[in-house]
């Protein structure tokens, strides 16, 4: 399917604004009342879920190797998952995920 220059500009328009109307739906019209309690409790995990659910089809069907699972992108997502699990630090597993993924990339080929 081919879109027209217009119909691409108009689909980007459409998404900018409803990503908006959606945001200022939470932010705009709520944002300067006290939630409750529990709500506030449940939006503290929604970046623990989006996290992975952003990063899991990555590891286990990258474009790279054409969808095929990779046993340096596994391994480097288990090595992640440590370090983040030992060191409660965010950084420190992404640093150790990345050098684990680059260093099983050289010596995998």
């Amino acid at each position: 399917m081919t879109y027209s220059d217009n119909q691409i500009w108009f689909l980007i328009g459409a998404m900018a604004i409803g990503t908006f109307l959606i945001r200022f739906s939470f932010l705009g019209l709520v944002g300067d009342r006290k939630l409750p309690d529990w709500l506030l409790r449940h939006l503290r995990y929604t970046p623990v879920a989006v996290f992975p659910a952003l990063v899991a089809p990555l590891v286990m069907w990258p474009a790279a190797t054409g969808g095929q699972p990779d046993p340096a992108r596994i391994l480097a997502a288990g090595v992640t998952l440590l370090i983040g699990y030992r060191t409660r630090s965010a950084l420190y597993a992404i640093i150790g995920g990345l050098g684990t993924l680059y260093a099983m990339m050289a010596l995998l080929g």
